[in-house]
């Protein structure tokens, strides 16, 4: 049978997304008949099942190409099969409908599978003490950004669950990096629905196109202004540095900052002139960088309008270095290092002088193409709706009342969804909207359907810690909320992220910096982005400071102390500091951030910069949620045990300390690695929330610490 033909085989068959979100089956690519064949059910479909014909025996027969066996009658999802599943472990029960959600292998990764009780979806709430007199009328289900509440969904078909009616076969994972049975304790007052603009792949695709055409933009200035190449992630820190100042209405592009000039930019560029330094191994290497540097300075004083004094200081230091160079070949690379350490600080002063005017015009240029962009995009998106018949709604009705946090809320209804075309191969998901595709792991594209409903860099922006560590959190410290993160990499049911347009529709509550809990436990993980972390240790203490019911963070940074940053410092000198350690580099790990789309053994990659863990609590979070040295010591062996799956590689693009110029949902809070559906692949990986690297390329030099980072994605 397996010889014959199945067309179908080779590929999954193409599916179509509704705009009511239900998947159809598109036409079958081969083989063709002329005899009418009813199309699958889609969970046959998604179990890897197509219907083909045999022409030996003129009749009709189904092939699943994951097991490669046939059969003559339509098979029976979860039927026992002698052949494929001796054991029958695959086999689905009428009695174990329910459990459909841990079924096919999965296995849950936390602490508390023994006492788990139902699937992955289970909606049911654990008793929960906040610690106020509070009665929740918020809805314990996941709620869409436009409904008040929702039913609970069946991913796979887009239609609601029915008694009775087993579930269908929805893709499990093997493994799985997040637990959304966990109920939040997050405290916060009632807010109204947000006005944002309804999210549209139309809209989505235009801000892709056009944000990709900024950073081209910024590439081809700084080429043809500075002879350099962009620093590496500046772009995204320019994003995220804006969104902490931004008043403008879009979520991703600035167009209403004071200042215009972005100090995150101008510190990154500005610290690759004259040329970009790099770590350095050998002495060979030292000394080539050392001469490089030398008439790299040279040149460039030359060129420029300097004075005659800077002119001199420069062409003397210059000459100096290469004398020094052709004269001495026994220095060591320690040698080779003081010197160029030297030359740094004698000519930086006069080369930033002479510089400054062009880089600062980098950044004006930019800012400039970004509010006409925002404009194109705001009158388009405007446009769309007016079509649509959608008008702005009357202001709704706001309780002050203390209630769950819940997800955000959009005021103005959705437009009708064009067809998204999606279909699978192999592990990855494949989603195609006029021509663009956004491919995403199965498991990750099952975890976006649970909720409810690398070209650009920006994966060092949304690392993610480990889950051992997520487990000991929750169950020593209370925590269920994490203040950066995104649907893609969040670990809680429950988070704050940078687009509340999108990611609302995935639990989101919003920009962390736009949410003000008045109780509950957190997890903050900020993008290595000097500005926004600096802006989140407000936001923290402002909270804390109002709140006397019981409220704990812990956050964990980057420890950059030469030079020390400024949010460190005032971390571990605020009045609100109950507890400080350090994870020493290289000895614990970051989960990736391209974790939606890379490999198993490239999921965790060793931190190349210690990392500070800092308790912030006022006195009754300190009195329910204190970091006793027990509790510290267990958090520490989470790190211990997640470092066995060690084995990747640090990213190309971390880096050991901040070294400026250089450095995920302001109102910005997680990192932007938004809904995978969304066919922006710029929103989807250039911001996002969480620690991975502090890379700027020039901030590898061993000797050179000059000045910190800057701000985050989560706007």
């Amino acid at each position: 049978m397996s010889s014959e033909n199945h067309g179908t085989v080779k590929g999954d068959t193409a599916l179509v997304m509704s705009p009511t979100g239900s998947v159809t089956q598109g036409s079958p690519v081969s083989p063709s008949t002329s005899k009418p064949m009813p199309d699958l059910p889609d969970e046959l479909v998604q179990a890897g099942w197509s219907k083909c014909w045999s022409k030996r025996e003129n009749r009709p027969y189904w092939f699943n190409r994951f097991t490669n066996q046939s059969m003559w009658e339509m098979p029976v999802l979860g039927q026992h099969d002698d052949i494929s599943d001796p054991l029958g472990l695959n086999a689905a029960s009428a009695e174990g409908a329910g459990d459909a959600g841990v079924g096919n292998g999965q296995r849950k990764r936390h602490l508390s599978e023994e006492a788990a009780q139902g699937g992955l979806n289970s909606f049911k709430r654990p008793k929960i003490e906040i610690g106020m007199p509070v009665t929740p009328t918020t809805p314990t289900v996941p709620i869409s950004p436009i409904t008040p509440r929702a039913k609970q969904w069946n991913s796979t078909t887009g239609t609601e669950d029915k008694p009775g009616q087993p579930a269908s076969a929805l893709y499990r994972p093997t493994i799985i990096y997040w637990d959304l049975d966990i109920q939040t304790n997050a405290v916060i007052r009632e807010r109204a629905p947000a006005n944002h603009l309804p999210p549209h792949p139309e809209i989505e695709l235009q801000r892709a196109q056009l944000t990709t055409k900024l950073r081209q933009h910024y590439q081809e200035l700084c080429y043809q202004r500075e002879g350099i190449e962009p620093p590496r992630e500046s772009f995204n820190r320019w994003l995220l540095e804006r969104k902490v100042l931004d008043k403008g209405p879009d979520p991703l592009l600035p167009s209403d900052c004071d200042p215009i000039i972005s100090r995150s930019m101008f510190r990154e560029v500005m610290n690759d002139i004259p040329i970009r330094l790099s770590r350095i191994k050998y002495k060979e290497e030292a000394r080539k960088l050392l001469f490089k540097y030398a008439e790299a300075a040279k040149k460039m004083i030359d060129s420029r309008n300097a004075t005659p004094d800077s002119r001199k200081v420069v062409k003397w230091n210059a000459e100096d270095t290469t004398n020094w160079l052709r004269r001495d070949h026994s220095a060591s690379k320690e040698d080779y290092m003081d010197r160029l350490e030297h030359l740094r600080k004698q000519c930086g002063p006069h080369v930033t002088a002479v510089a400054k005017d062009s880089v600062e015009g980098i950044c004006t240029k930019i800012y400039h193409i970004s509010v006409e962009y925002v404009r194109r995009i705001r009158q388009a998106h405007q446009t769309l709706l007016k079509d649509c018949n959608i008008t702005d709604p009357e202001a709704a009705e706001v309780q002050d009342r203390l209630v769950y946090c819940y997800p955000v809320r959009l005021a103005l209804p959705s437009p009708n969804q064009p067809r998204v075309e999606l279909h699978f191969e192999n592990d990855i998901a494949c989603l195609r909207y006029k021509g663009e595709i956004v491919k995403v792991n199965r498991g990750y594209f099952a975890k976006l359907v649970m909720f409810g409903a690398g070209v650009n860099e920006g994966m060092g922006l949304q690392g993610a810690l480990p889950v051992p560590v997520f487990e000991v959190l929750n169950k020593q410290f209370g925590v269920s909320f994490e203040c950066f993160a995104s649907p893609l990499n969040s670990y809680f049911k429950q988070f704050c992220s940078a687009f509340p347009d999108t990611d609302g529709f995935f639990g989101s509550r919003g920009p962390f910096l736009n949410f003000s809990p008045a109780s509950g436990s957190f997890e903050a993980n900020p993008p290595f982005c000097e500005e926004l972390m600096d802006a989140m240790v407000t936001h923290f203490e402002e909270l804390l400071e109002k709140s006397s019911e019981p409220l704990s963070f812990i956050i964990f940074v980057p420890e950059w102390r030469d030079p020390l940053t400024p949010a460190l410092n005032r971390m571990e000198t605020s009045a609100f500091r109950r507890h400080h350690m350090s994870v020493p580099a290289f000895e614990h790990e970051y989960r990736s951030g391209s974790q939606h789309i890379c490999k198993k053994e490239e999921m965790y990659y060793k931190a190349v910069h210690g990392t500070a863990v800092i308790f912030l609590q006022n006195d009754a979070g300190f009195t329910k949620w204190e970091p006793t040295p027990e509790r510290i010591q267990v958090l520490l062996a989470a790190y211990q045990v997640s470092q066995r799956t060690l084995g990747s590689p640090v990213p190309s693009s971390t880096s050991s300390a901040p070294t400026m110029p250089s450095p995920a949902s302001a109102g910005v809070s997680g990192n932007k690695d938004s809904t995978a559906a969304k066919t922006a692949p710029e929103r989807s990986a250039s911001l996002d929330t969480s620690p991975a690297s502090q890379e700027n390329s020039s901030t590898s030099s061993p000797l050179e610490n000059t000045t910190p980072p800057s701000e985050a994605a989560s706007l």
